[in-house]
Formats: structure tokens, sequence, C-alpha cells
């Protein structure tokens, strides 16, 4: 016999060994105990939380000839008949590749014929959403007045492109993600039954790794257990074959940018990348891990939201005592940028490499946040005792969006015309609108010397032909910004190097 995937393998055949949505299952219950069933329902919600498996087992209990306290026996004819697909009572279509007109219109032909056997046909629509505005029109009608014994079961994950006729003429369930805690437990449960042993420290990195969905977890584990067959699970063989990075690698690398050790961070990252991991998927742990830190740094006992064991908490506790809030925002920010580059980046660790360069080095940012890191830092080296140029201040407390303009030194006579006067006595706010269209423009009229030339007109010395030939640039001209001069001072200019 072929191998069968533990998802697939170990899908439930009952209400009772659902796990992790209990109100939508006690409901459905309920409905099946008091016969009120539905004739439309629409199940929706994130990826492997359970909406095929419910579907499945509600048009097996719908039409099971013994039903036990809502949930179907499994051993009637029905039930085995619907498990081994040999009935067309239980009709399942992929919405994503049969989404047109004639494919509802197929089934709304087909509603019109009553189960040869059973009580009621039910047809499983998954992935609706891609069904085309044709399709769900055709199927409108149909799925509003239903035969008595038809039963619809939507389900999808993006409710939001259903239409309202259709979310109206349905009952919805909202499936929520499984929680860590859960999906431990289940594969625990299932690894007893196949004899392997695993720790939980893996197992639970594993569920966290799923984020909500029990199949990706079931597909993970198999992956493991694949790769280490016959073997005990550990969380180091766990973070081999996930390629993803442990919790101590992340505090070693945060460590290292809190020295500002651009050297240590690339070496770090030199090693994560040789090792095997994956590096969008590293970008995204170290994000989840700054995460966490900001909420120890934050709030009180956040233990059972982390979800992790007492020995990584322990460290994350130790590192979020070192690291101030705002600086963690701050590198939360540059990651989450990052995570959105990386998606489609031919070259992911020049991105990375970037990244821990702006996090070792806040002055190649001007921001407000980066501002604070810097200041930051240099009272942990007055703290220390450690010098540093006094330049290193001003650099600091200057604001981001201005840069100081440097008073240009002016040569004039005494007897001057008073448009040019007023060009003088507002020279530096003028080279201020110019530097913040051209920082390598306005750099040089920063250092201009203003003067008088023979006739009368406004004189703007420079050092050399180089500044010279800047200014007087065919590019600057179409970008308006030695017109702009022009127009403001009213008189004609002279550039003399």
């Amino acid at each position: 016999m072929s191998y069968t995937a533990l998802y697939r393998k170990y899908r439930p055949d009952s209400f009772d060994y659902v796990r992790g949505q209990e109100p939508i299952v006690m409901t459905l219950k309920n409905q099946i105990k008091a016969d009120r069933v539905g004739h439309a329902y629409l199940f929706c919600g994130t990826r492997g939380t359970g909406k095929t498996t419910i579907a499945k087992i509600l048009a097996k209990v719908v039409n099971c000839e013994h039903p036990v306290d809502g949930n179907p026996c499994n051993e009637c004819r029905m039930c085995r008949g619907i498990a081994s697909q040999t009935l067309m009572n239980v009709i399942e279509i992929d919405a994503a590749s049969n989404n047109g007109v004639d494919n509802i219109r197929e089934i709304v032909e087909e509603v019109r014929y009553s189960p040869t056997e059973g009580r009621y046909k039910v047809y499983i629509i998954d992935e609706v959403h891609m069904l085309s505005t044709g399709a769900f029109n055709a199927l409108l009608k149909t799925i509003e007045e239903p035969p008595a014994y038809v039963i619809f079961i939507l389900a999808t994950t993006e409710v939001h492109k259903i239409p309202v006729t259709i979310l109206s003429r349905c009952q919805r369930y909202d499936f929520k993600r499984i929680t860590a805690d859960i999906i431990t437990v289940q594969l625990q449960d299932l690894l007893r039954e196949e004899n392997i042993d695993a720790e939980e420290k893996a197992l639970r990195f594993i569920a966290r790794a799923a984020d909500g969905s029990m199949r990706d977890a079931l597909s993970l584990l198999d992956q493991c257990i694949s790769y280490y067959l016959g073997e005990t699970l550990t969380y180091d063989k766990v973070l081999e074959v996930l390629g993803a990075v442990d919790t101590e690698v992340f505090t070693k690398l945060l460590r290292q940018i809190r020295e500002q050790s651009v050297i240590g961070c690339i070496q770090m990252l030199e090693e994560i990348e040789t090792s095997g991991r994956e590096l969008g998927q590293f970008t995204i742990d170290f994000t989840w891990y700054l995460r966490n830190l900001l909420l120890l740094q934050t709030s009180g006992d956040v233990a059972e939201i982390l979800g992790i064991s007492s020995e990584n908490l322990a460290i994350l506790q130790q590192e979020a005592d070192n690291t101030d809030a705002q600086t963690l925002i701050r590198f939360i920010r540059i990651f989450s940028e990052l995570s959105n580059q990386i998606k489609y980046a031919t070259r992911k660790r020049i991105l990375i490499e970037i990244a821990l360069i702006k996090l070792c080095k806040p002055e190649m940012e001007q921001n407000y946040d980066s501002i604070l890191n810097r200041v930051k830092l240099l009272e942990e080296k007055l703290e220390k005792g450690i010098a540093f140029a006094p330049g290193d201040m001003q650099s600091t407390m200057k604001a981001p969006t201005e840069q100081p303009v440097k008073k240009a030194p002016v040569i004039l006579p005494d007897a001057i015309p008073e448009d040019l006067k007023e060009v003088v006595n507002n020279w530096r706010g003028i080279v201020g609108q110019i530097l913040r269209k051209s920082p390598a423009l306005g750099t040089v009229l920063q250092a201009a010397i203003l003067s008088i030339g023979e006739d009368q007109r406004l004189l703007i010395a420079v050092t050399n032909g180089i500044d010279k030939d800047l200014i007087e640039k065919e590019e600057h001209m179409t970008r308006n910004e030695v017109p702009d001069l022009s127009k403001i001072i009213k008189a004609p200019i002279v550039y003399e190097d």
C-alpha cells in the first residue's frame, strides 16, 4: 500500500476529534440532534483550520443511518460509502478550477434530481471566492431556495471576495487559528500512534511555525520525520530541516548590533547562510524575535502570549532588560520594511546586510527614532567614560530634516542697489531652499562668497572651476533651481571662480 501523508491519514472522521474549533462543532452537533440543519453554510478562515474536514463530517452525519450524539457512526453503509467516495451523495467541487458559469449551471441541473440513497445531497464548494461574477449569479437563486434534500457548504479563505447576496443566504462560521498548545498536544498524540519519539520543544517549534494551521503542522512534522527516519526528533534537527534559526543565534546577533559591530553582524549572517538557513525566513523570524522582546519590555506577564519555553523566556527577558523600547521599535521598523523588499529580491543577503548596517549605525538615518537611538548610545559612552569628538554630539542633536546653512562671507561696497542688499540679507534662506532641492548645489553655495561686479551685478565667487561648473550645470537649470535663484535676486548673476 502506498504511503499516506499524515494530514490525510489523521484527518478527523468525527466531530469529537476536531481540535481548536469547539464553538463551531458544538453548534453543528446541536443542529443535527435537533434536526435543524440549514440549507447553506459558509465556512471561512485561514488555511488548515478544519473547514473542509468539518464540511465532510457534516455531509457524512446528515446521511448517517445511526448517528451518535451528533456524530456519524462511521460503520453504517452510508458512512462507509461516503468515506470511500463510492456514493454520489457528497459532491466536492474545486472552485479554483471550476469557476465558470457553465460549471455552476451543471450543478443547478443536478440539484433537480433527488439522491438515490440517503437523505441529502451535499455540495462542498472549496475556495468559493474564485467563482466568477456570472457563476455567483447563476448560483444565487438555487442557494436561496434549494430543494429540501440539498445542502450547500461553501468554504473560503478570502471571505471579503464573496458577494453580499451570497453571504446573506448562508449561515456563516468563522474558523479561528489553532493555538500552538492545541497543535502540540495533537502532534504528541499522533506520534504515540506512530511510535516515534520526539522532544516536546521540537513539537512546539513546529506548532509555532505552522502559524495556526493544523495541516501545515502535520506537513512540517511529516517532513522532519522523513529526514530523520527512525531517529528521535530533536529541537536541533527540526531547526535544521525547516531552515530556521535558534533563539540563541538571534540573541548573539542582537548583542553584536548593540555593540555596533558591523563586522560581527556580517560574520553571523555568513554563518547563518552557510548553515543552510533560508534568508527570507530568517528575516521574518528575527522580526518576530524583536517583537517578543518589545512585549517583554512594555508588558508584564506575557509568557502565555509568547508561547515559548521557560528557558527561552529567561534569555529573552535578559535581552529585553538590556534594550529600550524605542530602540526595539526602530529595529522592528527596519526589518519589517526589509521583509516587504526581500520577497522579490534576487540578492537577499545584500538587503539584509544593509539593514544590519542601519541597525548598527543609527546616524545613517534621519528620523526621530534613530536620533533617540543615537542619543542613547552617546549617553552610554559617557557613562562608560568613553571619549568622543564634540562633533558627534552636534551631529546627533541636529534635526533630521534641516541642515545648518553656513552664512556666506559677504564682500560688498558701501553703496549698492536695494535689490542686491535684499539678496544679501536673505541669502541664508535662499540657500536653504536650494539645499532642500539639490544638496550638492546648496553645499557649494554655502561656501560661496558674495560680492558685486563693476556693472552692479551680484557676484557669486567660488573657490574652483568644478564648483562653478556645478552651479551652471544644465540639469540644474532644467530643474528650475538656478532660475529660481535668479527670480529671487531680481538682478543679473555672475558666477566666478
